[in-house]
């Protein structure tokens, strides 16, 4: 028998469905030391949810709908940890009446070739979403960010699929942008940051 549910119902289980996804393949807790240098005791290993067929389709549905009523016509951001969502935000969005381009910014200019750091077509003025894994003081978007200012890029906003709540909508928010997030770290535990078990 078919169940008919609504576009919001819809939403809801496959959020549901992608933090239990999230939950088994790539949060855990403990003691961690994250590339800042910080400790922590939870950790957020995306990849394997990003790699995983299930995890990267529900992502791109999600990011997708996040974004409805922006506008913006690139989504893009650091190539490690964006690279597998905006992928695949970009061929599902083929078949949106907002189709988006992709691009990506890398850690260092290429050494070869044309010596670029930024691989995609954004031009002055275009308007772009930010994406990333996981955020924490949002000094990586930031740097996404900046990069995509020097071409006289605008960025509409900063997307990431978890928020570990250590700052980074506070920082973003002082220069001018908003983060919005398919998660956070309190959908996963009720710990606060730093709070020792």
């Amino acid at each position: 028998m078919l169940v008919n549910m609504t576009a919001r119902e819809q939403d809801d289980s496959s959020r549901a469905r992608l933090r239990e996804i999230i939950a088994e393949k790539s949060f855990r807790e403990g003691e961690f030391t994250l590339s800042s240098g910080k400790k922590s005791d939870v950790f957020f290993n995306m990849k394997p949810t990003m790699l995983d067929p299930e995890g990267l389709n529900l992502i791109a549905d999600l990011v997708l709908e996040k974004l409805e009523g922006y506008d913006a016509e690139y989504i893009g951001g650091l190539l490690v940890g964006a690279a597998p969502v905006l992928l695949s935000v970009v061929q599902k969005s083929y078949l949106t009446p907002r189709p988006l381009k992709g691009f990506w910014v890398r850690n260092e200019r290429k050494t070869h070739g044309m010596q670029q750091m930024i691989d995609g077509d954004p031009e002055e003025g275009d308007r772009l979403i930010i994406v990333d894994d996981v955020t924490t003081t949002g000094e990586s978007v930031l740097k996404a960010v900046a990069a995509m200012q020097s071409r006289d890029c605008n960025v509409v906003c900063v997307l990431t699929i978890v928020d570990r709540c250590e700052g980074a909508a506070e920082r973003l928010k002082e220069s001018g942008y908003d983060l919005i997030s398919i998660f956070n770290r309190y959908d996963f535990t009720s710990r606060k940051p730093h709070e020792v078990p």
